[in-house]
This record gives structure tokens, sequence and C-alpha cells, in this order.
């Protein structure tokens, strides 16, 4: 019974760091596609071998200054303590946005219609902007680094993003080496349950020189 409870406590440990983690929305900056106190799951296969695309949530450690430490989540009592060993209480500062640009792409906003644009091809947002919200109300105009990735929450008016960021070292793009997965279900409340998937408005945007 012992080396059964042995293994698969092995087991989620493993599952934890190479495959799968879950995670919990603390803020509404990703409304309304991710709301608070949303509990999410977070794949890491596929950035194995890859790195994240246009479109992808992702959920990234914080690469400094992003969270105060009020924000930062620690176990702090045996219970949560163990359930951080399997993946189940998310400590330390972890944020989560949608990724606009990978490296070498330019992003750009706003165009004459207010629209991000992603290497001369304007995103049509609707489908995951919250109700109301416009593409930005901060003109940017970028070029990510290779390695690197330009993220927004997909509520902009409430999300302290790349864009927020620009005035910082790192120019608000965020190491790939700091991604923790990609956001692909929702798994509780149950009313608001559902999988996750790439809008198709980033399919027509090709590689910065195509």
């Amino acid at each position: 019974m012992f080396l059964l409870l042995g293994i698969a406590l092995v087991l989620a440990v493993v599952i934890k760091a190479f495959f799968m983690q879950a995670f919990y929305i603390p803020s509404g900056s990703m409304n309304d596609t991710l709301v608070l106190n949303d509990r999410i799951l977070v794949q890491k296969v596929s950035y194995w071998g890859g790195e994240p695309q246009r479109g992808d949530i992702v959920v990234f450690s914080d690469p400094g200054g992003w969270l105060s430490s009020g924000e930062v989540t620690t176990a702090d009592n045996p219970m949560t303590q163990a359930l951080e060993l399997f993946g189940l209480y998310p400590t330390g500062g972890h944020l989560v946005k949608r990724v606009i640009g990978v490296g070498g792409d330019r992003v750009r906003c706003c165009d004459d219609q207010g629209r991000v644009s992603v290497n001369g091809v304007p995103l049509n947002e609707k489908s995951y902007l919250a109700e109301g919200e416009k593409p930005s109300l901060i003109d940017f105009d970028v070029e990510v680094q290779e390695g690197y990735i330009w993220v927004q929450g997909d509520n902009r008016s409430n999300s302290a993003d790349s864009r927020v960021h620009l005035g910082d070292p790192g120019g608000g793009q965020i190491p790939v080496d700091d991604v923790v997965g990609k956001v692909f279900m929702v798994v509780w409340p149950w009313d608001h349950s559902k999988m996750l998937e790439r809008p198709a408005t980033f399919d027509s945007v090709a590689a910065a020189g195509q």
C-alpha cells in the first residue's frame, strides 16, 4: 500500500513538472475569456519542442516588477505546501495573458481603425476581447526579440501587460523561458468550464519578412 502511495506521489510530481499544472485566475485582466477565481489547467507538452504561438493564452513567471509582493502567493501551512508539491496550489508570482506577438514580429497599435496589427496584418479581436473593450488605449510600435513574446490581457483597459511595461528594462517583453505552459481548459466553476482554442484571426499573420 505504501509503495503504491509513493508511486502515486512521484507520478503527481512528475506530471506537475513536465505535463500539466493547475492554476487559478487572481484578477479580471483576462475577462471575459477567464474570470476571477476560474480554475484552469496548463499543459506543457506543446512547448517541449517549440515555443508559444500567437493567440495562445499562457501562464508565465513574473519577469520582474509586474507583481507587487502582496500579489505573490505562498504556501504557508502544511496543507497548502502539500498541494503545491503536486501542482494543486500554485505559488510564486505568475501571470496569465494572451500572446499577441512572438520573436521577430512587429506589433503595432493603433491603425486608423483602432486595431492592433502584427507584421502589418490587422487583428480581428472581437471573439475574445471583453465586451465593450477597445484593442488598446495605449499606442505602441515594437519589434519582439527572438526568444521573447509580447502579451496582452483580453480586458485591455484593466490589464497591466506588455504595453504598460514598455518602459521596463525588458521593454514589456517576456522571455520564452519564463513561460510555464499553455492554458487549454477551464475546469471550475462548472458553469464556466470550457476548452480554449487559438483564435482564427492569428491564422492570417505571416512570420516577419514573409
